[in-house]
């Protein structure tokens, strides 16, 4: 302040002129712009608003004209919008570098005008790195005002103009540009980056400096070195390669949410550090990976022998399965352009997550009613979508006798009545001339079961010779994170699956297979897809009737209130649709068929709450009303279902509760479908179920004599089989998954041991068990590594998941079930359970 000229003999700061056009002023806007957070990155002050999300704001960049909304939804990692307490999406500011990706970003491949290093789409924004700087040009009162700007935090303005360093429309400042982003790479380079870094793939910084043209710095390296960390023995640690951008600790904070990754130490060493800056080896990372696949740079790394040893778990594995097909490695991956938005560490991390699959014609992709865990990107070909009138599920069922009564299983598939719902290929049901063909165009087959983990709805044939690549569902998840890769799924699945959702739905079924279509094909483009996280409510009882709803993936419970006291009416599983009565309601005078009895028109006449995590179909109201002009057959059979919902009797509705529903469906048991369940009239506490576990499975017990009551059973803390189950999600290198012929949750060799999937368990059936590391020595024998500890010689130990897998790996027949010596153990679903409540009372 004191540097501001004044004509005044008096102090300067009394004299200052703070309005808009004053020096001060000006140099106070910039820095109120933004705001260090407790790490010292900074962060924008301004907060984004709701009304923004629907305003439009047009800019220029590199010369083209591009309209985006002043503000987007927060999304997670996978893509899916961030919701506050009220359930509306949490804004974000629309940063210049979201508006360069909509512009130039149209298909995968297509190269981004803006290289960045500490910022990728899937992580919120620091700002830290500076290599994103791009030139913007805004109007003042004193005319346009240029700036080189951070192009990740900066926030879009009307009438902005852009400039990168590829900038065409204005050379000069693409010149500006590129030597502020030339300096700031030299500068990365001369501290981080190695000699012999300069060409490793996967190496950002090296590719960035590469791509302007820099081969080496002009500037001296650091004066000390931070040293390296290789106490790990899955990650190795160089802190002189760390530019501290903090993707590293994003990952592991925000994304996995571990929160072992911090900073320490000041100026030139400063470096990140793991708890209390321990060694990673002895800190509480879980070596999940994510750390690794995150970094720009060399600073985190695989260590060779654990990506040696993982490829070689996994060739075992594939050979001992007998699977065909060949692993594709992460450097060929790399080059296929729906692969260029994954790290490469990440595809080396997962060597062999990804195999080539060539098939002849008429040989099988898929079939009907099995379990997957991957998906099909198809390279060429054609494939032939085939159906059956019943839909395929996979059941355990009794080996009948007075054994298999209590508890004897055999795997069978039993055909479930109804025609088939198609999730993977879009069509609900098919004539017999009709054909459903699809190839490299359509680019993904079984998506929907790979990611939801129900069975497959279709089996799939080739038409001739084809080509696809097998990918494993860690792959789709890490696709997910790349919004261009994100749009192509949801484009396959509105062209292909929505349209045969919409027009196989339940309330469809008055219509003839042409008026189907036509319905089907009206809401195509009106419908919208929304996510529901557990316990959110989608309306609630009393509310104006705006929407109707159909249930894509997930439980849905519905309850009403009676005075003081809530019922529980009713809980919805997958193709169900709802909120159709409040709708009808405030129609029902203009289409003479009232539904109501004592209802109020227009009103929610129940709550409908989500059970677990929920994806829906919603179709807005005055699209529905419009529909139901158009087929007054729908519109009666709803008006008549609406009235036999409302009509029904006190003890009708209260049939769920007088069984204990909402213990029934807060302890989940509706998802379980193989409880083992202890009769605690019958049972002595004897222990010999976990006894014949433990000794099965060679002293590791896969089950726990505890867990929750219902009514006079106990729920043994044992893997329930669920039909969506939550310990599938997230598995860095995919190592467990259901087996593709039945229920049981299996854990692969390869599992690295990061807990995850015990975390996500809600029920606490998954244990990590901890034994020494054993490797192949030079003579082919199996010996057990050790390490030197306090003068002494400890074994390496590391842990691994284990789960109950219905002794399928030894002989199928349950040991829990056949050691009780008092017929008290039981294997069943949760409704067969409810159903013998419901006997007992």
């Amino acid at each position: 302040m004191s540097n501001v000229p004044s004509s005044s003999s008096e102090p300067s700061s009394s004299k200052v002129d703070f309005n808009v056009d004053g020096l001060v002023a000006s140099q106070r806007e910039d820095e109120g712009l933004f705001a260090r957070d407790i790490d010292g990155q900074l962060i924008r002050v301004e907060k984004a608003t709701a009304t923004e999300l629907e305003e439009n704001v047009t800019l220029t960049i590199d010369g083209r004209e591009v309209t985006v909304k002043k503000a987007q939804p927060t999304r997670d990692s996978q893509g899916n919008i961030l919701r506050g307490e009220d359930g509306l999406p949490i804004p974000r500011p629309t940063t210049i570098y979201d508006a360069a990706s909509e512009a130039f970003v149209r298909k995968p491949g297509d190269p981004h005008p803006i290289a960045t290093l500490c910022h990728k789409e899937h992580l919120p924004p620091v700002g830290v790195c500076r290599v994103c700087v791009v030139e913007a040009t805004e109007m003042t009162r004193r005319g346009p005002r240029s700036r080189l700007v951070p192009s990740c935090v900066q926030r879009v303005t009307n009438d902005m103009v852009v400039s990168t360093l590829r900038s065409e429309a204005d050379p000069a400042a693409a010149a500006r540009v590129k030597t502020a982003s030339q300096t700031v790479i030299e500068l990365l380079m001369a501290d981080h980056l190695p000699e012999n870094q300069t060409d490793a793939p996967g190496n950002e910084l090296a590719a960035i400096a590469k791509s302007m043209g820099v081969a080496q710095s002009r500037f001296s390296p650091p004066p000390i070195s931070r040293g390296q960390d290789d106490s790990s023995k899955m990650i190795l640690v160089d802190h002189d390669q760390c530019i501290l951008c903090g993707r590293c600790q994003r990952g592991c904070n925000w994304v996995k949410e571990n929160k072992v990754i911090g900073r320490g130490e000041k100026g030139y060493a400063t470096r990140i550090s793991f708890d209390l800056d321990d060694p990673m080896g002895q800190s509480s990372c879980v070596s999940c990976g994510e750390c690794a696949v995150s970094c720009p740079t060399g600073a985190l790394q695989f260590q060779p022998s654990f990506i040696d040893t993982q490829l070689k778990r996994v060739r075992d594995d594939m050979i001992a399965g007998k699977k065909d097909g060949d692993i594709v490695g992460a450097d060929e991956l790399i080059k296929y352009p729906l692969f260029s938005g994954i790290p490469y560490k990440f595809l080396q991390f997962n060597g062999a997550a990804v195999v080539r699959r060539v098939l002849a014609k008429d040989d099988v992709l898929c079939r009907e009613g099995e379990y997957g865990s991957t998906a099909f990107i198809i390279l060429k070909g054609e494939f032939e979508i085939f159906l059956s009138s019943t839909r395929g599920a996979v059941r355990n069922k009794s080996v009948g006798g007075l054994r298999g009564l209590f508890g004897g299983l055999k795997t069978v598939v039993e055909k479930v009545g109804g025609k088939a719902r198609l999730a993977d290929v879009g069509a609900a049901s098919l004539s017999e001339d009709q054909r459903i063909l699809r190839n490299e165009e359509d680019v993904i087959l079984g998506e929907m079961t790979c990611l939801n983990r129900y069975p497959r709805s279709a089996t799939v044939v080739s038409t001739g010779e084809a080509e696809v690549l097998e990918i494993k569902r860690n792959v789709l998840h890490m696709l997910q994170r790349n919004a261009v890769s994100r749009d192509i799924l949801d484009r396959v699945y509105r062209e292909r699956s929505l349209r045969g959702q919409l027009s196989g739905l339940p309330i469809f079924n008055p219509l003839d297979d042409a008026s189907k279509d036509k319905a089907a094909e009206f809401l195509k483009d009106k419908a919208d897809l929304i996510t529901v996280d557990p316990g959110q409510i989608i309306f609630r009882q009393g509310e104006n009737a705006d929407n109707y709803y159909v249930n894509r993936l997930g439980f849905v419970k519905v309850t009403q209130a009676y005075g003081r006291n809530e019922r529980v009416l009713n809980y919805l599983g997958p193709g169900n649709g709802f909120g159709e009565i409040g709708l009808l309601s405030s129609m029902g005078n203009q289409f003479g068929s009232p539904v109501g009895t004592d209802s109020v028109a227009g009103v929610r006449t129940a709550t409908c709450t989500a059970l677990d995590h929920v994806e829906l179909i919603r179709i807005r109201g005055e699209d529905f009303r419009e529909l139901l002009e158009t087929f007054p057959d729908l519109r009666n059979a709803l008006a008549t279902k609406a009235k036999e919902i409302l009509s029904r009797d006190e003890e009708a509705r209260g049939r769920l509760q007088a069984v204990e529903a909402d213990e029934y469906l807060d302890q989940g048991l509706y998802l379980a479908q193989s409880l083992l369940v202890l009769d605690l009239e019958r049972c002595t506490r004897c222990d010999e179920c976990t006894k014949a576990c433990a000794d099965t499975h060679d002293g590791v017990t896969r089950l726990v004599r505890d867990g929750l009551r219902f009514d006079k059973f106990l729920v043994a803390s044992s893997c329930r089989s669920c039909m969506d189950p939550y310990c599938l999600v997230g598995c860095p290198v995919d190592a467990i998954h259901r087996n593709g012929d039945s229920l049981e949750i299996e854990i692969e060799d390869y599992c690295i041991g990061c807990g995850l999937c015990a975390e996500n368990c809600p029920y606490g059936n998954i244990n990590m068990h901890g034994f020494p590391k054993q490797e192949v020595n030079e003579s082919g024998k199996l010996v057990t590594v050790y390490e030197e500890l306090d003068g002494g010689k400890l074994p390496v130990v590391q842990q691994r998941a284990t789960t109950c897998d219905l002794c399928r790996s030894v002989d199928g027949k349950p040991s829990c079930v056949y050691a009780c010596p008092h017929e008290a153990a039981f294997r069943m679903t949760g409704e067969q359970l409810l159903e013998m409540t419901k006997r007992t009372n």
